[in-house]
């Protein structure tokens, strides 16, 4: 089975990553307005990109302009197009904070974190979750969980699922932000099957005993997503601007970045409420990735979040075979061309803001290798395997 987007034959080494040579893919650099920043972490200046460190020791074949580098970068190897997308600078303190959206393969994530901090020197924690999750806290809630990660020793990384909290509102030190997103269709396919195997209710009765869900009736776990939608099923049915939903708010990706408002960020499929969440996305989050480019993702974490993510890709590759398989479910069904159409007309804002998202995390990318080329391993965009939900989380 082939990785997302990525060849059967993935580099074992990385030397054997990086001394793969590049592809002529070019994306243009955004032009990005500088960002006053009134404090620094004292661990960034994170953005280590010496100019010679890729080109020269590893002998890559660039056509180099000289003349057009100057504004990119100094002679001290200093990126400017990277920094300027680059907000890890404004996190004051050392912590990195993964408010995980549900069906993303944060699972995936979790799992290469524990790998990464034995080699990188940090501690990963994570909420134990329970028979349901809170998504939304009240003031209070949000308080206390900022005064614990803020005492705990550092550096580490922590992850829950829970929408954006803002510290700085708190008047606490900012913590450096990161989270994965995925085609809003898929994580509706996801969603649908996910709690629809039995597995999952053996899992949670594992867990959490009698606070568990019970197994629900053999109609709803034989109930296919086509047939949810064409009969209007409550568990099928995306009326705008919703607040409250018999399958909780895993239709909403925009609320893991939109906040604690309920007012503004719970209606569904809300411009509102995915204009804000662009916004913190923007001014607020280290690194949005995604699995559908998986190289990618990796690639910017582990230049725009050094501390934490060196070495991302050489200890996924190493571990791929475990890694793509946490938390997967094998009870999938195909889904109609059909039903998918109607998705896509009740996500609009919902896809909107995902697309945002690839699009920032490209640009970034982009910025890493000065708008030259892409690395063939970093970058390759297969249509048709992009949708697959086999590889995600359930």
């Amino acid at each position: 089975m082939q990785l997302r987007g990525h060849n059967a034959h993935a580099p074992k080494n990385e030397e054997e990553l990086l001394q793969h040579r590049a592809k002529d893919e070019h994306y243009q650099r955004a032009s990005y307005q500088s960002h006053n920043h009134l404090h620094k972490a004292s661990h960034d200046h994170q953005l280590a990109m010496p100019k010679n460190k890729h080109i020269e020791d590893y002998d890559l074949d660039y056509d180099i302009d000289d003349d057009n580098d100057d504004d990119d970068e100094d002679k001290n190897g200093y990126n400017l197009a990277a920094d300027l997308l680059n907000n890890t600078k404004n996190a004051e303190v050392d912590f990195v904070f993964f408010n995980r959206v549900p069906k993303v393969g944060s699972q995936s994530l979790m799992e290469l974190m524990v790998r990464l901090g034995k080699i990188n020197g940090f501690i990963h924690g994570r909420n134990p979750g329970g028979a349901k999750e809170t998504v939304m806290m009240p003031r209070d809630g949000q308080k206390d969980l900022m005064g614990d990660l803020l005492t705990r020793p550092k550096p580490h990384i922590y992850s829950q699922h829970i929408a954006y909290m803002n510290f700085t509102r708190f008047h606490l030190p900012r913590p450096i932000y990161i989270n994965l997103v995925r085609d809003p269709i898929e994580r509706i396919i996801s969603w649908h099957y996910y709690i629809r195997a039995r597995w999952y209710y053996n899992d949670m009765k594992a867990k959490f005993g009698e606070k568990s869900i019970e197994m629900p009736s053999d109609e709803f776990l034989n109930l296919d997503l086509d047939t949810c939608v064409r009969n209007h099923d409550p568990h099928c049915t995306f009326e705008q601007m919703q607040i409250k939903n018999p399958v909780g708010d895993h239709r909403r990706q925009t609320l893991f970045f939109c906040g604690m408002n309920k007012k503004l960020c719970m209606p569904f499929n809300s411009e509102v409420a995915m204009q804000k969440a662009k916004r913190t996305v923007e001014s607020e989050y280290a690194v949005v990735g995604t699995w559908e480019d998986t190289n990618i993702t990796l690639t910017v974490l582990e230049h725009y979040i050094p501390r934490y993510f060196r070495n991302a890709k050489v200890a996924y590759y190493l571990g791929q075979e475990r890694l793509s398989r946490v938390n997967r479910n094998n009870v999938t069904r195909i889904v109609s061309d059909e039903t998918r159409q109607i998705l896509r007309k009740n996500l609009t804002n919902e896809i909107e803001f995902y697309e945002f998202c690839k699009q920032r995390l490209y640009l970034q990318y982009a910025a890493l290798n000065l708008g030259k080329r892409f690395g063939e391993d970093d970058y390759l965009l297969v249509p048709e395997q992009h949708g697959k939900s086999d590889d995600y989380e359930y």
